[in-house]
Formats: structure tokens, sequence, C-alpha cells
């Protein structure tokens, strides 16, 4: 391949993805609410010359380029968080601005700038004829990730027999190619008590003191050791050989955590006691976690042990409709992934930055500094698609996106135009070096 012509065609295309990328920022479009972003999506890909595009039931837009035996994807959400407190802000967030570094706006880093070079990095494999009968390219511009990530390629998967030989993930990661990231899941731990009249508690069962209990081993379970002096273990165990076979890996996405993130109650009145509670916990898994192990893990603390048939855990389910209307029911379980350095798709990515850029991040004047002290293969602190993509489904998955992950779900989000540029360049080449292997 000409990598030279590579990197020019997409500087050349610099100008067209900017555009492009604010005008995406202009139309709001959270989660369930995309319709707007995914039709002025589908009119890029009709202008430039997409084999074949189309809009599945639940929403997502699927724009595929070429037609070769082999299906590699390039995958980004559309939608985005909401802008929240607007006085943080300082800019209009739907508006944005530009300077000659930088793109502002909400879904500039999270993760529309992915979407914009995955498109146009299509388009530059057409332009300089990397296309072949080995492979064709799908772009899948993905929604109600922001929700319930991964639930669209369940979907893509399961309902539309679309399975890809691997996908890259474009969701930001600060110049470097990220391989894997830690899992998530929602957990929901009930109480019972038995009410009474607040002036003679002794009389019920107060389910808030059960559940303050309960609490206490949680927080125990996310911030103890594993030394075996402690009846409760903490999560730190699983980078631990002697509790994890996966501990290799563990280590390299860090270990799991947990958290009460909400809190609910009822009582008949503020004069009486509570006869039930509950509370959501958010579960971070690492390697070699599940989402039983979970579970059972808090089914076996202490407090739970003592308070037996009055306590059920269980795991939060989606089934918010899409803007479409389609309701596709799943469980809040976000499995853990990662791609071994030495598998092919990583190589592969490694070896196109290589002879496109290097062996180090990469970055802008205001981003290159604290980038190139970093290690150009790396992972992600959030949670992306890839859940369902490797996690559920096995499919090879890694990620390489314009943006930071830093700039997510924060006030004046923003992006950088070499990034955009740099990422549809190194997807232009990754097919045809992949399928070259």
């Amino acid at each position: 391949m000409d990598f030279n012509s590579i990197r020019k065609t997409a500087e050349n295309y610099q100008k067209d993805m900017t555009q492009f990328l604010r005008e995406l920022v202009r139309i709001p479009g959270e989660s369930a609410e995309e319709k707007n972003k995914i039709e002025r999506a589908k009119q890029e890909m009709e202008k430039l010359g997409f084999n074949k595009i189309e809009i599945d039931p639940m929403g997502n837009l699927l724009g595929y380029m070429g037609e070769g035996e082999r299906l590699i994807a390039f995958d980004g959400h559309i939608d985005t968080v909401g802008i929240g407190e607007i006085e943080n802000w300082e800019f209009d967030p739907y508006e944005g601005y530009e300077t000659d570094e930088e793109i502002g706006g909400r879904g500039t880093s999270d993760q529309e700038g992915g979407i914009v070079s995955a498109i146009y990095g299509a388009k530059i494999m057409k332009d300089l004829a990397l296309l072949n009968d080995k492979y064709t390219v799908l772009v899948t511009v993905t929604v109600q990730e922001e929700d319930c990530d991964g639930l669209c390629w369940q979907y893509i998967i399961k309902e539309g027999n679309v399975r890809p030989e691997f996908v890259v993930s474009t969701e930001p990661t600060d110049g470097g190619i990220y391989r894997g990231q830690r899992g998530r899941m929602e957990i929901r731990v009930d109480v019972k008590g038995i009410s009474c009249h607040g002036s003679a508690p002794e009389r019920g069962d107060n389910a808030i003191y059960k559940m303050a209990d309960i609490l206490q081993d949680v927080r125990k379970l996310n911030n103890n050791g594993a030394d075996e002096s402690t009846s409760i273990r903490g999560l730190v165990k699983m980078l631990a050989k002697k509790y994890n076979p996966e501990w290799k890996e563990a280590r390299f996405l860090g270990k799991g955590t947990i958290t009460a993130s909400q809190i609910f109650y009822s009582s008949p009145s503020r004069c009486a006691v509570a006869d039930g509670c509950s509370v959501s916990l958010d579960r971070r898994m690492t390697a070699g976690e599940t989402w039983e192990s979970c579970l059972e893990e808090i089914r076996q603390l202490p407090s739970v042990q003592k308070y037996g048939e009055d306590v059920t855990v269980s795991m939060y389910e989606y089934d918010r409709p899409s803007y479409t209307d389609l309701v596709y029911p799943i469980e809040c379980y976000f499995p853990t992934w990662v791609i071994p350095e030495e598998h092919q798709v990583t190589t592969s990515l490694m070896q196109a930055h290589k002879e496109l850029y290097g062996e180090e991040r990469k970055g802008s004047k205001g981003t290159i500094e604290l980038r190139k002290s970093r290690p150009l293969l790396d992972k992600w602190t959030f949670s992306t698609n890839g859940v369902t993509i490797m996690g559920r489904n096995g499919i090879p998955c890694i990620g390489f996106g314009p943006g930071a992950e830093a700039q997510a779900h924060a006030p004046n989000e923003k992006t950088w135009k070499e990034d955009l540029v740099r990422c549809a360049a190194v997807y232009a080449a990754l097919p045809t070096i992949y399928c070259q292997k």
C-alpha cells in the first residue's frame, strides 16, 4: 500500500469531516431519540457512495462499502448523554465551536467523531482502490449505547444475523489502541422489614437498619485486601493467581469495584418504621468475573446471610423502546472483554499505526505531551459496545478512535481535527493489512 497517499487523502478530507461532525453536533439526540442524527449520517453515506445502506428495525444505521467475502466492521454510537447543568458550559453545547485544532460540542469525543472518521475511512478505501474481493467494510452507526451499552449489537448479531470477522470500536482512545475494558453490571438488593409506629420501633423490623449492615459489607468488599485474616476478602483478590486463572489480564484491566449508586425505601409515613429498603449497586468487573460470581458474592456477605429470606439479590433488566418503538429486553450485564496482544487483529492495527504514524501515540499541540508518555497499547476505563461484540458473542474487538475518554460526559466537550484525520487513515489501511496476514 501507498501509506503516503492514505495520509494525504485523509488530510484532504479534514474540512469535510469537520463540517459533517459539526452538523451532527447541532442535532440533539440522546438515547432513544436519535432518529434525526441517523438520517443525517445516512445522507453522508449516500453522498460518499456506500454500496448498501440500511436502517434496521431498532434504528441502527448499517453502511456497507465494497463487495468482498470477509466482513470487517467499524462501530460508533450516535446517541449522546444530556448536557447537564448549562452553567458549566462555556459555549452552546449544540452549536459548538471550531478553531484551527479543535471542534467543541456535545458528542464530539463521545463519540460522533469516531463515526465521522469511520465513514470517511471507508471512502478513502474506495478512493484508493483498496477495496477488493477479499473484504467488505461495514460502518455501523448505533443507538442507545449511553442507556444500555451493547444492546444495539446484540440486536445486530442475533436478529440481523450480521457477524463480522472483527470490529473496531471508534470510541475515543486519546491516541492509543485499546484492547479491552472492565465489564459492569447493575445489581439490585431488596430488603424486607415490618412496619410499626415510630414511637415504639421495637415492635417492628426496620429494613433501613438491615440495609445499613449490608452496605457496610459491600463497602468492605470494595475496600478490603485479600488477607486471610478478613472474613470479607476484597475484590483485589482477583488480581492474584491464587484466586483467578485470568489474573494477568485482570492486572492489565485493573481490579473490579463496587459502590452503592441509588437507595429507595418504603414506609407508611415519616412516623413509621420502614418496611422496605432497596439499593442499586454499580459493579465493575475485571477479567475472570461473571454475573453469576458477582451476584453470589453479594449473596454470601455475612449480613445478607444473617437476614436470610428477607434479602433478595438480583440484576436489573433494560427494556426501554428505541426511537422506532422497538423493545428488545436484555439483562443489565455488560461483560468484561480483552483481546490478546498477539491476536491478529491487535497486531494488524498496531502495524497500520506504525506504517502511518509510528509506534507512539500522536496528538495535536495541546495533547501530544500527555499522550506520548502513555503506552500505545492500552485499555479503556469506561464501557463500550465491545461488551456485547466480544463479551457476549466472542467476536474480536479492538479500539481506536478520535477524541479523549476524559471528554466523555463532561461539560465543554471537544475533540481534535488531527485525530479525525489520523483515525480515518488508520481505518483505511487496516483491512488490507489484516487480510494479508
